[in-house]
């Protein structure tokens, strides 16, 4: 499956909230990477059908998402950024509801749902209620909902948040599970959650594509912006008042501060090897 969005735009009281977003996507991880605000609900709101665009088009294959429907909307498995569930519903209850209204028999709905709940780990959850999960499992159903038709396209708007370390590394496992014969967006703010898994990152600020590539490309594209520098506290602290800081890390008496900037940030400075991070304070210096 190819999908190809086509300078998609969307206004929000004369200001773009999103502007001539054009990308092509096909089977594997995509990571969805910008800062609070930069534009990844909308995107993803309009590509799921509850937002109407002010322009452009999706197109599925070659063919216009609006003009598929239903056909299209069904291979959709969507978990948005805050999603709702009945806290006084069991596990089990709550995913043969969402499989009702997803139109998939009860019996085939009910069978989906135990393997799936065998994969995230809850099986032996299935009879609690919901309101008495910790967030973490709350995500985990989160995403079985969202896998319940077995769809060829999962979309993710910040599925992380609020997980602790642990979660957050299980929760990208499952991810790398479900991705074989699929295509998968994942929407986030959070470097880690895409830099070990996504086949490319998409970077979006103040809702404009500013670049896409591999980790390692998008790496290489700021190779000499990245520097590093052995301070005393005082030297360390005005550096971190003139450039953008991202580490600062105390080696005995001094500090190992690495920086990302244009220029050479001072005489002793040396570069260094570019990661996600990086790349990510590059593009979102100054928000």
């Amino acid at each position: 499956m190819k999908i190809t969005l086509q300078n998609v735009s969307k206004r929000y009281k004369g200001r773009y909230a999103l502007k001539d977003f054009t990308t092509e996507l096909t089977e594997g991880v995509y990571g969805l990477l910008g800062a609070n605000g930069a534009g990844k609900t909308t995107l993803i709101n309009i590509f799921v059908g509850i937002l109407g665009s002010d322009g452009g088009t999706v197109l599925i294959d070659g063919q216009d998402a609006k003009a598929l429907g239903r056909d299209f909307l069904s291979k959709i498995g969507y978990m948005p950024q805050y999603p709702v569930f009945y806290r006084d519903f069991t596990v089990m209850d709550f995913l043969l509801y969402m499989c009702a209204l997803k139109g998939i028999p009860a019996q085939q709905g009910k069978e989906r749902a135990l393997e799936l709940l065998g994969i995230v780990n809850l099986s032996e959850a299935k009879e609690k209620k919901i309101g008495a999960l910790s967030g973490g499992m709350r995500q985990r159903v989160g995403i079985v909902q969202a896998m319940l038709g077995d769809p060829e396209i999962l979309i993710l708007d910040e599925p992380t948040a609020g997980l602790d370390p642990s979660e957050r590394i299980r929760f990208r496992n499952l991810i790398s599970k479900f991705a074989q014969g699929r295509t998968i967006l994942l929407a986030t703010h959070i470097v880690s959650d895409v830099e070990c898994i996504a086949k490319e990152i998409i970077i979006l600020k103040e809702g404009s594509l500013i670049t896409q590539g591999t980790t390692d490309t998008l790496e290489q594209s700021i190779y000499g912006k990245v520097w590093e520098v052995t301070a005393n506290a005082e030297d360390a602290a005005e550096l971190g008042s003139r450039y953008y800081v991202s580490n600062m890390k105390q080696q005995g008496e001094n500090f190992s501060v690495r920086i990302v900037c244009d220029t050479l940030p001072a005489a002793d400075a040396v570069k260094a090897s570019p990661n996600l991070e990086d790349v990510f304070l590059y593009y979102f210096r100054g928000q």
